[in-house]
């Protein structure tokens, strides 16, 4: 039996009063927040994703060169080392993967990576199926709390599967044009459509393969993305035992179209047969056979942690976790010309941000909160949030005793904006918190602009949130003072087109840091509330993620 307790969307529910969270007398620390400027997010941001750092490549010297760039910024600005030995770096052990695949269908060798791109997991070894049935499995999902299983009577074991990405999208017979909302959230993606869910069911159920077929619009991103990401080592955490297949990948559309017409339909027809409530796997006439040669190396990744301590004897013990992943695509040896995957959006700029909050509550601020403060920048999101994914399972200072996560993955780059959007909003008392810290600052906060992106499952809070951790995750906002409508919206769209996890992810001299500066001053502003009111972040009733909270011994209360 599959936990889905974090399977399904985070709702927008009605949510307890909690406007007046702290008590009386509380004030945002103004000069720590006065601290925060666009010249020093953009430095930060430039050092990060210059071409000395390589990429920052989790086990490339490029890693060493971010770690003792962080480790030098939280000493300056007055932090304490994070960990209880008195360093700043937790050793992160994953193991790194290089795999050549060769993969056929039907007996016609399959080109990557214009049909396909693959790796193994099966660490230091050379995989080899010489035949396996190819089955198509809908979505792949298997999910009983809406009685939907893609996998229906037919044991998938040695056999190759072929899934769809995003949940599937049932039309809501009341609203045409819309999609059913009793249906996997409706508009919004569960876990049940994330690639990972997709590899994590068929390694449960025994595939020895498995292809997602890649959409633009249902992945949130193009098939350069797929390529650029996957083509190249991977890493998983070395502490990670659960059952895999023997080759994980991606399917190019063009490819999966050829796949169902040499099979007498067309790939438009078997996507809507996977959407309709009863979907019955269907075994293809092709038969697959796969090579895998691997080369491993195990790597000591580093999370790097700084710290504030609390000043109040009672509180000082309970921690507020900031969060940015530090690292990147690295560099990619076989490309001609520039081979360095710079990651300037994603997520230098967000690091830098980490940097600035940690100056202003450092060297900048007057005094100390009542709780303490974690900086932590974690290695290997890009590899599946390892790093976050490790701290959780190996925390420095307990799950039960941190009270919030406040998670930054980008910045905003194109200047002020009157709203905010936050990811995953519904799920715990700290909307409350952010929806009154904006309004002091004369801001408005939206929910997430395209929830079935999967917004919510792709960064570090929400391995926090599996934890038990309530987590605030905000995005920059769409409505930009002085800007026409749907400006906001075309850059968003601009930067995924054009340089989402591309060699292009640079610093742009066009960028405008006044939003990303004002918006910092406010992630300030909540985590000072957030360290000084006696009361902490609690999960709203249906939340998926309570039960996790609730387990957890001397959780705060």
């Amino acid at each position: 039996m599959i936990l889905n307790r974090w399977m399904t969307r985070v709702a927008v529910m009605t949510m307890p009063l909690w406007v007046s969270l702290v008590e009386p007398g509380w004030a945002a620390h103004p000069r720590g927040a006065a601290s925060i400027q666009p010249a020093q997010i953009l430095e930060h941001t430039r050092v990060l994703a210059s071409d000395e750092f390589e990429g920052r490549g989790p086990g490339t010297p490029g890693e060493a060169k971010t770690v003792d760039y962080l480790v030098q910024q939280f000493r300056r600005s007055g932090l304490q080392p994070g960990m209880p030995d008195g360093s700043w770096t937790q050793d992160v052990p994953i193991v790194g993967v290089k795999s050549s695949v060769e993969f056929s269908l039907g007996g016609e060798a399959l080109v990557g990576p214009q049909d396909y791109v693959a790796w193994s997991p099966r660490l230091g070894r050379e995989v080899s199926v010489p035949e396996s049935e190819v089955v198509f499995v809908g979505y792949g999902i298997h999910a009983s709390e809406y009685g939907w299983n893609d996998f229906r009577d037919l044991d998938v074991r040695g056999k190759t599967v072929v899934v769809l990405i995003n949940d599937p999208p049932i039309p809501d017979p009341a609203h045409p044009g819309e999609l059913d909302p009793k249906w996997f959230g409706g508009k919004a993606m569960t876990y049940y459509g994330r690639w990972t869910y997709k590899l994590e069911e068929a390694g449960r159920r025994g595939a020895a393969a498995v292809l997602i077929i890649h959409e633009t619009v249902p992945a949130a991103y193009p098939w350069f993305v797929v390529i650029n990401s996957w083509g190249r080592e991977r890493f998983d955490l070395e502490s990670d035992h659960s059952p895999k297949t023997d080759i994980a990948g991606w399917m190019s559309l063009d490819r999966a179209q050829k796949l169902f017409a040499a099979n007498g339909t067309t790939y438009e027809a078997m996507k809507e047969a996977a959407r309709t409530p009863g979907f019955r796997p269907v075994t293809l006439k092709q038969k697959a056979s796969f090579t895998a040669r691997n080369v491993s190396r195990a790597v000591k990744s580093k999370n790097v942690l700084g710290m504030v301590r609390g000043r109040d004897p009672q509180l000082r013990d309970e921690w507020v976790v900031v969060t940015a992943h530090w690292d990147h695509l690295g560099r990619n040896t076989s490309l001609e010309g520039d081979q360095i995957f710079n990651g300037a959006a994603d997520n230098a700029i967000g690091t830098a941000g980490l940097l600035e909050l940690a100056e202003a509550f450092g060297a900048a601020a007057r005094k100390a909160p009542k709780r303490s403060l974690l900086f932590l920048s974690v290695t290997a999101e890009e590899q599946g949030l390892l790093g976050a994914a490790h701290y959780v399972a190996q925390p420095v200072h307990p799950l039960s005793k941190t009270v919030a996560n406040l998670n930054m993955d980008g910045a905003n780059q194109w200047g002020r904006t009157r709203d905010l959007r936050q990811i995953g909003r519904g799920a715990s008392t700290l909307d409350a918190v952010l929806d009154s810290v904006a309004k002091a600052r004369g801001r408005v906060v939206l929910p997430d602009a395209h929830p079935e992106r999967g917004g919510f499952y792709r960064s570090d809070h929400f391995e926090f949130m599996k934890g038990g951790v309530p987590a605030l995750y905000i995005k920059a906002g769409d409505d930009y003072l002085g800007k026409p409508p749907g400006y906001g919206e075309s850059k968003v769209n601009e930067y995924i087109e054009r340089d989402y996890h591309k060699i292009s992810d640079q610093v742009k001299p066009d960028w405008d840091l006044s939003g990303a500066a004002e918006d910092l001053r406010l992630y300030h502003d909540i985590l000072w509330r957030l360290a000084e009111d006696r009361r902490t972040p609690q999960w709203n009733a249906g939340s998926e993620f309570k039960a996790a909270r609730e387990g957890a011994k001397g959780s705060p209360k």
